[in-house]
């Protein structure tokens, strides 16, 4: 995809020239903002394949424009790379938790920046397949149907896209949080137990008869879609 547009939010002019030459040279499509409220509204105009986020920026930070992304249904499912000089575990894990897709500390090789950023692409392209299965559960994106073992489920809007969040991302464990703010959205206000009232509702959809159960709790962690194992 190396015709992919590549959104850099970015304030430090010198990183700002450094990554439009690069990606530029390697074929992208480059959209520049200095900072996160025009990283916000340029993400709503240009929908870019992919965003390069910088954490410390004026108006408003990384961590809370990379929240608005994935609160947001139009750039929800947008590939994130967060690149800071915040080299700390505990401010990696909170990017990664808030939504990111891959982080880079300040320093950086260029090449290794955009080497991560071919990976993501290759990994985001299969986000448009309209077939997605777990085992014998099939759900079709086009019909908007879902079949375990060949037979019809009914799901309610919100058990859909969690089921197709869970799909994309299997074995992949979420909280209750990240779950709330992909499928209802960071700017609305939803009890986080109302995650746990639509997760037995999918469960008790989706295992029928004597099949296994696909959703794993994992305990003071979240939910995960997994494969029954043999």
């Amino acid at each position: 995809m190396e015709d992919a547009t590549i959104l850099i939010v970015e304030d430090d002019s010198d990183i700002q020239t450094l990554l439009e030459f690069n990606f530029q040279q390697a074929g992208y499509t480059v959209v520049m903002a200095s900072d996160g409220e025009a990283g916000l509204m340029m993400a709503r105009e240009c929908q870019p394949q992919l965003i390069i986020l910088d954490w410390m920026m004026p108006h408003m930070s990384g961590l809370e424009l990379l929240r608005r992304l994935r609160g947001r249904e139009a750039t929800a499912e947008i590939p994130i790379i967060m690149l800071t000089a915040k080299a700390d575990e505990t401010d990696r894990l909170r990017g990664l938790d808030t939504g990111a897709d891959d982080y880079v500390i300040k320093p950086f090789s260029p090449a290794e920046l955009l080497a991560r950023t071919r990976a993501l692409l290759r990994r985001s392209s299969g986000s448009n397949q309209q077939r997605l299965s777990c085992g014998d559960l099939e759900m079709d994106l086009t019909t908007k149907r879902v079949k375990r073992a060949g037979k019809d489920i009914k799901l309610g809007p919100k058990e859909f896209r969690l089921l197709e969040n869970f799909l994309r991302n299997q074995d992949r464990v979420f909280s209750r949080d990240q779950l709330l703010d992909q499928i209802w959205g960071h700017d609305v206000y939803v009890e986080v137990r109302t995650v746990d009232v639509h997760i037995r509702r999918l469960r008790k959809a989706i295992n029928v008869e004597s099949s296994p159960d696909l959703i794993r709790t994992v305990r003071s962690m979240g939910y995960s879609l997994e494969a029954p194992s043999g």
